[in-house]
């Protein structure tokens, strides 16, 4: 076993970081210093600092990263339409690169000699966490106690809590785990654990169920400039704001729920429940007003580029040289992605109402089926008869042949 002397640990305050903070400096007899990075958990920060204090930490850093966490790690994502086997919206997935770098920034100023994670030995954090540490921060020497202690599960943990008088939120009465951040709230294990047992709806903290959403309908427009979105409803806001904006109005119409089964990276499949009303109402937004404003070959490029990069922001490969070449083409696509969108908001729905742009490639009068004199309708047959061609050829030998 190693020795370290000094060892920041990524603090959220829950079950895992709580007990891994007070073990780690047992195991390890060393000093532990908690790094808890606010990417809109809603936390209260104080109590959380003053907790980790009293477990065990010498020092209790809390870093306000949301502005940040919007702009250079949620903007890119939605600018590149990235959604996980078509469905999950990488919530989780793009906070742990901004956090563990974070966290690799107290290290380096507190000249600690090795960071940590409460990740599962199962699941796809640690490799988020620890790509970005090696990333950024190669030097550092990287802990996982769930790769190491002898827990078997988080009865054991909250065990271990009881015993060390560990205040924690988790209890054996309520044991899935949830991740929480502007983006999305995440719920897995317990209940969740079987695919075939349906979520309770006073689970979820952002949305309500639809069958409780309001009777009249919800209209809301989004402005983007440049693949970036800057206004709701005429009114302009900052990143963070506008995304708080956005989860409140989703919100309260249901707008916002998945159920997914998703194939993790280390290779088993897992369950999981989010909701994400801002970023619903956003990838909604922001494909219509693409459809608008991109021309077919490039629209079809960038739909085989999105899921490549969902694929490598869930993977942990946040600093791959791959994702920042993507996102060279995609920023080029957003240079003529502003204009706005208007949305209905109803029960649970999302209904298309208008969408609008100065760079709108849609020409009315070209695709009206009124007379007009740009398209000469005749031209249409030597088109067919050329691209039909190799169709032609082949049936006509086929059928010689048989």
């Amino acid at each position: 076993m190693k020795s370290y002397s000094r060892v920041v640990v990524a603090y959220s305050g829950g079950l895992d970081t709580s007990v891994m903070l007070r073990w780690i400096k047992e195991r390890y007899r060393c000093e532990v210093i908690a790094a808890c990075v606010d990417v809109g958990q809603a936390e209260n920060y104080p109590k959380l600092k003053a907790r980790a204090l009293a477990t065990g930490a010498s020092k209790a850093y809390v870093i306000d990263a949301r502005k940040e966490f919007v702009t250079d790690f949620i903007w890119p994502t939605l600018k590149a339409h990235a959604l996980y086997e078509g469905r999950y919206l990488l919530g989780t997935s793009i906070a742990r690169p901004i956090i563990a770098e974070k966290v690799a920034e107290i290290a380096r100023k507190e000249k600690a000699d090795a960071v940590s994670h409460g990740s599962t030995g199962k699941g796809n954090d640690q490799v988020r966490f620890e790509l970005t540490f090696k990333a950024v921060a190669p030097e550092l020497g990287i802990l996982a106690p769930w790769r190491e202690w002898e827990f078997k599960g988080r009865e054991d943990e909250i065990r271990y809590a009881q015993d060390h008088k560990i205040p924690v939120t988790v209890t054996k009465k309520k044991p899935y785990s949830s991740d929480a951040n502007l983006w999305h709230i995440s719920y897995e294990g317990g209940v969740l654990e079987d695919p075939n047992h349906p979520y309770k709806n006073d689970m979820f903290e952002l949305t309500v169920s639809p069958e409780d959403a309001p009777n009249r309908p919800e209209f809301v427009t989004i402005r983007f400039d440049k693949g970036v979105p800057v206004a709701v409803n005429g009114n302009k806001l900052g990143p963070v704001t506008l995304v708080q904006t956005l989860n409140k109005i989703a919100g309260r119409n249901g707008v916002g729920r998945v159920d997914i089964v998703e194939n993790r990276l280390v290779g088993m499949k897992s369950r999981g429940v989010y909701e994400a009303p801002a970023a619903t109402l956003l990838y909604a937004a922001h494909q219509e007003l693409e459809s608008l404003v991109l021309d077919r070959e490039t629209a079809h490029a960038k739909e085989l580029i999105g899921p490549r990069y969902a694929e490598l922001v869930y993977f942990g490969q946040w600093h791959a040289p791959l994702r920042r070449a993507l996102d060279a083409f995609v920023n080029e696509t957003q240079k003529v992605v502003t204009g706005e969108v208007k949305l209905k908001l109803y029960k649970g729905n999302i209904v298309v109402q208008g969408r609008k742009s100065p760079h709108s490639l849609y020409w009315q009068k070209l695709a009206s089926f009124e007379a007009e004199d740009i398209y000469n309708q005749k031209d249409a047959e030597g088109f067919i008869n050329l691209f039909g061609l190799p169709i032609k050829v082949a049936a006509l030998l086929r059928k010689g042949r048989v």
